[in-house]
């Protein structure tokens, strides 16, 4: 049979002193809090006593780092998964925030001439596809037992909407999926779901570590 639950991660916070949107940008690695975040998802998990029979991860390097405690805890090898990665932000490597942010320069103002589809990158409707397309090829992987995919933000919160029945677009101030947050899934039954799974639950298991965050993504 087919896994029980998938459990969608979002990785924990990254090392990011010049405070820049990192998009799919590599060398953005977790910082030691994020490092500490990741571990305190893998503790959740654990703590469900629930057998785990795949891992799959976005491969960008914050997410890669952010499985390894999930590996070690289950003894997974991670699959690399591109469906579930970042989606593609034209302001990739700019400040966002502060006098200087890149939403003051008047030639970065084309860019957001349509904040429903976004006009700054991948449209809301590709991420979600994508996503539900990994998910249910991750459930259809295993023989019974669960899940983890490894994700980032706006990927999870674009699965939460679409599940919902809810627009796409949305006020990123507003999403509730904190870093190393894990929402769950199940198969839906015929009437929760048209798109084949519903949201059963949503933690944060390293919100006593959120206080410290430097760096909490694009918001």
């Amino acid at each position: 049979m087919p896994a029980e639950q998938i459990h969608l991660v979002r990785h924990g916070e990254v090392f990011n002193p010049q405070g820049v949107l990192y998009g799919r940008l590599s060398g953005f690695g977790l910082s030691d809090l994020g490092r500490a975040m990741a571990q305190a998802a893998a503790d959740d998990l654990v703590a469900r006593d629930r057998a785990v029979g795949a891992l799959v991860s976005s491969p960008l390097q914050r997410t890669q780092q952010s499985a390894e405690p999930i590996a070690a805890a289950f003894g997974l090898e991670p699959t690399l998964d591109e469906r579930v990665i970042e989606p593609e932000n034209r302001f990739e490597g700019k400040r966002m925030r502060g006098h200087d942010g890149a939403l003051r320069d008047v030639r970065n103002w084309p860019l957001l001439v349509n904040p429903w589809e976004p006009s700054w990158g991948e449209p809301f409707r590709s991420i979600a596809d994508r996503m539900l397309a990994a998910i249910g090829d991750a459930w259809q992987s295993v023989d019974g037992g669960d899940v983890v995919i490894v994700s980032h933000q706006l990927p999870i919160w674009m699965v939460h909407r679409r599940l919902a029945g809810l627009s796409l677009a949305h006020d990123p101030r507003r999403r509730r999926c904190a870093l190393s947050s894990i929402t769950t899934l199940e198969p839906s039954t015929g009437s929760g779901s048209k798109h084949g799974f519903v949201e059963v639950g949503y933690t944060d298991p390293a919100a006593g570590l959120a206080a410290q965050a430097t760096d909490v993504g694009a918001v």
